[in-house]
């Protein structure tokens, strides 16, 4: 759904809100500076800004792109940013982009997820209410208040992962068999997504940093500084959980390759004690099969069965001992040398 708001930030630092980007125009003739914010804007929305603050049509395109990267990019008139907010919640990151139009009198943004606007418009009004005549000096400064609450808000995704990483691993040690690969494969996708996104937001503040944006004032690079640091150790917490699951995925290999060597040596122990059993018992069989058809009474004649039947079960038995004792001794001889 389309939104847009308007505000005029006056030069005392009071956050006006206005109704319409015409009234939006006529305040800029009074001081201070405006600032334009655009939810899901169409293309129509943002064509209108084109003649008024001089934006270039490209920019405008970028901005209809929802698959682009973190960049800066200066025009005479203003300096573009591409940013991105990130949220994460079950299991699910969502990415979205932040476009942002800097200028000397004006500050535009787009794309700004609806959901978080009350608590950032919050956020400026208390820096304003706190220092009005520092916090608000020009749109450089509304704009470090805008980029600071969304890096503060990538530390609660990221903090996220890592406790998917830490039930992760819980769940290869404790329950291997209701572990799913998938999941891991999963977040391994999401952290080289979040890694690509903040390499190139921390790009663009080393050129804040190193005074390429004409906009931004000297005396404001120290707040972008701050936050090119929590941008570097953000980098750095994800660079470690892609260790983290690399390390992960090579244990539940080995654990999965030690649980399938258990299950075979398992079926092997059967295996072998139902052959060993069945070659004690081959020989029998045989004896039993041929006594069973009479012919050991023929051989012993009818009226001595009494007598040749116990001697043949025991001739059996000690036939089958025999062939334990042999088995066994076989088993205990070392293997010979080749």
């Amino acid at each position: 759904m389309s939104e847009s708001r308007f505000y005029h930030i006056t030069r005392e630092g009071k956050l006006v809100s206005l109704a319409t980007l015409a009234e939006a125009l006529a305040e800029t003739q009074k001081g201070g500076f405006v600032w334009m914010d655009y939810t899901q804007p169409t293309k129509e929305n943002l064509s209108s800004l084109i003649e008024p603050f001089g934006l270039h049509p490209l920019s405008i395109e970028d901005c209809l792109d929802e698959n682009l990267i973190p960049k800066i990019d200066d025009y005479p008139k203003y300096t573009f940013f591409i940013f991105n907010a990130f949220n994460y919640v079950q299991q699910t990151l969502t990415i979205d982009e932040i476009n942002i139009f800097l200028g000397a009198d004006f500050l535009i943004t787009v794309n700004v997820m609806s959901t978080s606007h009350q608590q950032l418009l919050q956020s400026i009004e208390r820096m304003a209410e706190l220092n009005p005549k520092k916090s608000l000096q020009g749109p450089a400064f509304l704009l470090h208040i805008i980029l600071d609450d969304i890096v503060d808000r990538k530390y609660a995704a990221i903090e996220s992962f890592e406790n998917d990483l830490d039930i992760a691993e819980e769940t290869i040690i404790s329950d291997l068999s209701n572990f799913k690969p998938a999941d891991l494969l999963n977040l391994r996708r999401d952290l080289f997504a979040i890694r690509r996104s903040l390499f190139h937001e921390r790009e663009i503040m080393v050129k804040i940093s190193r005074k390429d944006c004409p906009f931004i004032p000297e005396k404001a690079l120290f707040f972008y500084r701050d936050i090119y640091d929590h941008l570097t150790k953000f980098f750095e917490m994800t660079e470690t959980s892609r260790d983290v699951v690399t390390s992960l995925m090579e244990m539940y290999l080995s654990m999965l390759n030690n649980h399938m060597a258990e299950t075979a040596n398992r079926t092997n122990r059967i295996v072998r004690r139902l052959t060993f059993i069945t070659t004690i018992f081959m020989p029998l069989t045989l004896l039993a099969g041929i006594g069973g058809m009479s012919e050991w009474s023929m051989m012993t004649g009818p009226e001595n069965w009494k007598v040749s039947y116990p001697v043949f079960l025991i001739i059996m038995v000690i036939i089958g001992m025999i062939n334990y004792y042999l088995l066994k001794w076989l088993e205990k001889k070392p293997p010979r040398k080749p």
